[in-house]
């Protein structure tokens, strides 16, 4: 058997048991396996509400906290405080923590109510606000909050349903980062 072959078998083996590991641990939180935890993200490509043109796919190498929201939902008000703390700690300012970049993707709101929400409770992070009904669709989002940590490979590590708590999203990190790090390459 070629070399590249049993990196293959290797990666493929370690993305099976970190789906296994993220998709069975109980954390008391609603987060449900889905169709796309495991598979390379679907497309997110848009226009922010500063201006910028945003694609996930030039975030490869990075991770990702895909996060669907509207303004007008009680649980993404309430976790936006714990988005905002999240994306703080992983900025890449700490060395000890893993960069993570937030993109936050509005779900049937007005692109003025998410500018001026973003203004008044802050989050510094791109914010997708205007036709973003295909990102939903691809997404698989029926209900708002979701969120979707990606890995820097690109494929889709855990799926969380309901208000995010920065706590549960350190865990799922780090689980994620663990094993991760044990794959040939360091990551998927």
């Amino acid at each position: 058997m070629s070399p590249i072959r049993i990196s293959a078998a290797a990666v493929g083996l370690v993305l099976t048991l970190l789906i296994v590991v993220l998709a069975t641990r109980d954390t008391g939180r609603d987060r449900l396996t889905t169709h796309l935890v495991g598979a390379v993200a679907p497309p997110v490509i848009g226009t922010t509400i500063d201006g910028d043109i945003w694609d996930l796919d030039d975030h490869r190498g990075r991770w990702v906290l895909v996060n669907f929201f509207a303004t007008t939902c009680v649980p993404c008000i309430e976790e936006h405080p714990e988005l905002v703390a999240f994306a703080e700690a992983h900025s890449g300012d700490d060395p000890d923590r893993p960069e993570v970049r937030v993109v936050s993707v509005a779900f049937d709101d007005r692109a003025s109510a998410v500018a001026a929400f973003f203004a008044q409770n802050g989050g510094g992070w791109p914010v997708l606000a205007a036709d973003t009904g295909r990102i939903a669709v691809d997404w698989g989002v029926v209900a708002v909050p979701e969120s979707y940590l990606v890995a820097p490979s690109g494929h889709v590590v855990a799926k969380v349903v309901g208000g995010v708590v920065r706590s549960d999203l350190e865990d799922l990190l780090d689980e994620a980062a663990s094993l991760l790090r044990g794959a040939p390459g360091g990551d998927l």
